[in-house]
């Protein structure tokens, strides 16, 4: 069988063992995973990425690559994935049956994401869609004593789904194995701030999900030096670069529920972020 023909086998063998859940109605809770919250998975800029992102540190080891007609999925992509797990565990906590296989409109996934809703907002959802399908991701997280590599990318397949008329009615999408199953442990997803959506720039998202992951509520907060955050996010920028955009943002304190702050100890550059006095638990 062509390789082509077989990848279509598979998904619609994939399809008839998975039930379709239906998107739940209502503004519930944003959740994201803290694997995708910890370590480099996206692209931070909104031009297209085809150079690979490689990470290694220790036993975890990451590959993410893309392919040349899309580019690398973004770290605004990747509020689909949120809108997904937040989704799946608002259903579970209410005894809900949930599934890999999930269907929704445009308009849910668009509003609850903060965006518009014109047919250019439609547009460059679809435009996400394609890059979070084409993207690959290789990593040895969550893979046990073995450090075997999970091969996966962020959506299995998606398509439009249209009523009889022929007018478009839905999205529906297969979540990998990978990310469902990290979801479903309640150790593994984190709830953020509404007000994330609103934040605009790649490393200032990608800075408010490692804060909020490694911060959390603690009273004295975290640090990180800015070489090793450099490392951490997969940032095709120079360092210098990368720096200034760190002290930029600590001089606007714009994430959402942290303060930062800059400061030199032990001969090197690091950041300082501890939850806002009086800040509502995210």
């Amino acid at each position: 069988m062509a390789p082509r023909k077989r990848d279509a086998a598979h998904a619609a063998g994939e399809r008839e063992q998975l039930a379709l859940f239906r998107a739940l109605p209502g503004d519930m809770r944003p959740r994201d995973a803290q694997d995708l919250m910890a370590y480099p998975f996206f692209s931070l800029g909104k031009s297209r990425r085809v150079a690979p992102i490689a990470f290694e540190a220790g036993e975890v080891r990451i590959l993410v690559e893309g392919v040349a007609e899309h580019g690398i999925a973004t770290i605004w992509d990747a509020d689909i994935l949120i809108w997904a797990a937040s989704q799946i565990v608002a259903a579970r906590d209410v005894g809900l049956p949930t599934s890999r296989l999930m269907s929704a409109t445009p308009r849910e996934i668009l509003t609850y994401t903060g965006r518009g809703t014109s047919r250019h907002d439609y547009l460059r959802l679809r435009a996400a869609f394609d890059r979070l399908q084409s993207t690959t991701v290789a990593t040895s997280l969550r893979q046990g004593a073995n450090r075997r590599l999970h091969r996966f990318s962020w959506i299995n397949e998606w398509q439009e789904t249209s009523r009889p008329d022929g007018r478009a009615s839905g999205i529906e999408l297969i979540l990998p194995d990978w990310f469902y199953r990290g979801v479903l442990d309640d150790a593994l997803v984190l709830g953020i701030d509404t007000r994330y959506f609103q934040l605009t720039g790649g490393i200032e998202r990608w800075l408010y999900r490692l804060v909020r992951k490694h911060g959390g509520s603690q009273r004295m907060g975290w640090m990180f030096e800015l070489r090793h955050l450099h490392a951490k996010s997969g940032s095709l920028a120079r360092y210098s670069d990368f720096a200034l955009d760190i002290r930029r943002l600590a001089q606007r304190q714009t994430l959402p529920g942290y303060r930062l702050r800059i400061a030199r100890a032990g001969g090197v550059e690091k950041l300082f972020f501890y939850r806002q006095p009086g800040a509502p638990a995210p």
